[in-house]
Formats: C-alpha cells, sequence, structure tokens
C-alpha cells in the first residue's frame, strides 16, 4: 500500500483552495504544442491528451518551475536544484538544499523524457507526473510551502493571474491548474539527439572503436537493468551500496512497507549521465569510474541484494570489468549525451 498517496489527494483537491478571475478571458489563440515521441522512443506513459502542452501553459509551467514563491523562503525554485547546463541536476549539492540551509537526504535526479516514466522519484512515491511536485513542495526539507499559499501569492502577481486566464478554460489559479502546468513544461523535456540515438537512427553518426567495445560490454553487463532506449527498466533494487548511517534511507520500502523492498532504489535512466555527477541516490560517488568499481569490487551484502549480484552458491560477485573495459564503458556512456537538449533555449530560465 502507498502510504503518500492520501497526503497527496488531500493537498490537490482539499487543502488547497482556488481563485477565479472572472475579469480574465482566455485568448482565442493558445495554440497546442507539438509533441513528438522520437522514433526510437517507446510510447509514452503520461496521457498527454488529458493535458496537452499549449504555448501559454508551457509559458506558465516553465515561470512557476524557476519561481521562488512555491517555496516558503521565496528563494528556492524547482530550477535551484535542477540546473539546465548539468541536465537538471545539481553538481555542487550531493543531496539536495532546501529552504533556510535545510539538507534533504537525497541527490536532486536528472528531468528528461518524464513522459515516458511510470512513477517518480528514487522510492516511486509519485505515481504520476501531475502530483510528483507536490512532494518537493511540501517537504519541509525542500521548499516547504502549502498550496494555499502558494495560490495566495500568485493571486497577487496580475502577470500569474493573466497566464492562468490564458493558459486554462476555467481561468482559475488552483493547485490542480498549478501542477498541469508543471507537467506541460516537463513533459516537453525530450533528450533523444544524443550520439547513441543518431547512431541508433542511422542518421550518419558511428562509434570510435572504444565506444563501440563500450557498447558491447555495456550490453552484456549493465543492459539487463538499464535497458531499451530510455535506458532504465523502471524497477527498484538493491544495489549493493552500504547503508549510510546519516540518512538510513530505507528505498522503496519508505512508500510499500514491504520487507522485501528494503534498501530498494529506482535503476536510474543514464540519458546524459556524463553531466548528472554525483551519483547513486544519495549522491555518493563522485565519478563514472566510482559508479564502475562499485559494481567490480565495492558491493555489499544484504538480504535484498539483487540476486544478479551474487553466484548460484550466493556470494556476491557484483560486475567483474576489467579496468581498460570500465574505460570503454566509460566512453559509450559518454555517448548519451545531448548536447542540444542541454542548450535547448526553450528550458532555459533566461
Amino acid at each position: 500500500m502507498i502510504k503518500n498517496i492520501g497526503y497527496i489527494i488531500l493537498i490537490l483537491f482539499g487543502a488547497a483552495c482556488s481563485s477565479e478571475k472572472e475579469d480574465y478571458i482566455p485568448i482565442d489563440q493558445n495554440p497546442k504544442l507539438e509533441f513528438t515521441v522520437p522514433s526510437n522512443f517507446p510510447e509514452p506513459s503520461y496521457n498527454v491528451s488529458l493535458n496537452p502542452p499549449t504555448e501559454k501553459g508551457f509559458e506558465l509551467g516553465k515561470k512557476l518551475f524557476y519561481d521562488g514563491r512555491l517555496s516558503s523562503d521565496g528563494v528556492i525554485s524547482c530550477g535551484f536544484c535542477h540546473i539546465q547546463d548539468f541536465a537538471f541536476t545539481h553538481h555542487t549539492h550531493i543531496v539536495s538544499h532546501g529552504v533556510d540551509g535545510a539538507l534533504g537526504t537525497r541527490n536532486a535526479q536528472p528531468l528528461h523524457n518524464l513522459a515516458f516514466m511510470n512513477e517518480f522519484t528514487w522510492d516511486g512515491a509519485a505515481i504520476h507526473l501531475d502530483l510528483q511536485p507536490i512532494i518537493p513542495i511540501t517537504a519541509e526539507v525542500e521548499m516547504n510551502e502549502s498550496f494555499g499559499n502558494i495560490i495566495k501569492k500568485l493571486e497577487e502577481q496580475p502577470e500569474y493571474v493573466t497566464l492562468f486566464a490564458e493558459a486554462f478554460e476555467d481561468q482559475k489559479i488552483n493547485s490542480e491548474n498549478i501542477l498541469k502546468a508543471l507537467a506541460q513544461f516537463t513533459i516537453m523535456m525530450i533528450s533523444s539527439n544524443s550520439k547513441y540515438d543518431k547512431i541508433e537512427r542511422n542518421e550518419g553518426s558511428v562509434f570510435t572503436p572504444d565506444e563501440a567495445a563500450g557498447f558491447e560490454l555495456f550490453t552484456s553487463k549493465c543492459a539487463s537493468c538499464h535497458s531499451g532506449t530510455l535506458f532504465t527498466d523502471q524497477s527498484y533494487r538493491n544495489n549493493g551500496l552500504a547503508v549510510d548511517p546519516q540518512y538510513n534511507d530505507i528505498g522503496r520500502n519508505r512508500v510499500t512497507g514491504l520487507a522485501s523492498d528494503l534498501y530498494k532504489f529506482k535503476v536510474p535512466n543514464l540519458r546524459n549521465i556524463e553531466l548528472t555527477f554525483p551519483y547513486m541516490h544519495d549522491g555518493r560517488l563522485k565519478t563514472l569510474k566510482d559508479v564502475l568499481d562499485h559494481y567490480s569490487d565495492g558491493m555489499v551484502d544484504s538480504e535484498t541484494l539483487d540476486p544478479m549480484f551474487k553466484n548460484s552458491e550466493g556470494m556476491v560477485t557484483g560486475i567483474p570489468l576489467a579496468e581498460e573495459e570500465k574505460q570503454q564503458i566509460i566512453s559509450f556512456l559518454k555517448t548519451l549525451t545531448d548536447d542540444d537538449f542541454v542548450n535547448d533555449h526553450r528550458f532555459s530560465e533566461f
């Protein structure tokens, strides 16, 4: 049973009031944006037809994403921890920093290809993209704000009154429209133009010898979890990290309460992985080499360690890798960097 859902629904439909501005009439011209699924991608999990991105909705979502008014101190915005230059992560923060210098316990995840994901956050506490922002917005160690307060602050800004009226037919500044606007912005964040993508789509690029060797190694040793074009099977696994006593993060177990989910975290997608350091759910590993060293030599056994990392006798084997093989895998992983996405002005604050 997912413990967070009742709380989320309460916030979304009960706790937050709404305002309706009759003085503003939606403009006739608010065209839908083209949401295009790349030819090498699966169909999206998000039902775009229920919240199709529009020019005004996207503009509103972008403004909200970068606005500190969504936090109690007026400083911490979504974009504070999700910086475009780093594929919407934060290099200098091992774990998320919140209002008044508060520290979270988890590393900020990259934001791209969210429309293709089934669940969100490291433990899957959010089962729908429209609901995901509720968690950081209301968390005491992150943005520490209520939707009721956010609505009051936005109502005081004439620009927001106009934007909501133009973006949504009901013209309301309410929690539902705030979340829908944020979703319209984030579902357009599609990263699909890396060197790997161009090779997969036969667009003229080719791997170097090291990249090709790394791809073969990755396919045989890593792709059982980091599978498909999204480079994640979207499962939750214990990958042998030692428990950090500072956080004692129990992972997926926090959501399900199941002992079998103890210390399991969502398999991250690897797109733009070159840019999204530090790594793991708590940012404990600084480099891709550190990550591969962990898998080859650093795993810690526990009752929920994924069986793929053990032999038939139950001994921890990890993923055997020679030093040259590690460098080749890293060469391949760098082909997942999408410079077009990282530099796309549509998603930039200014």
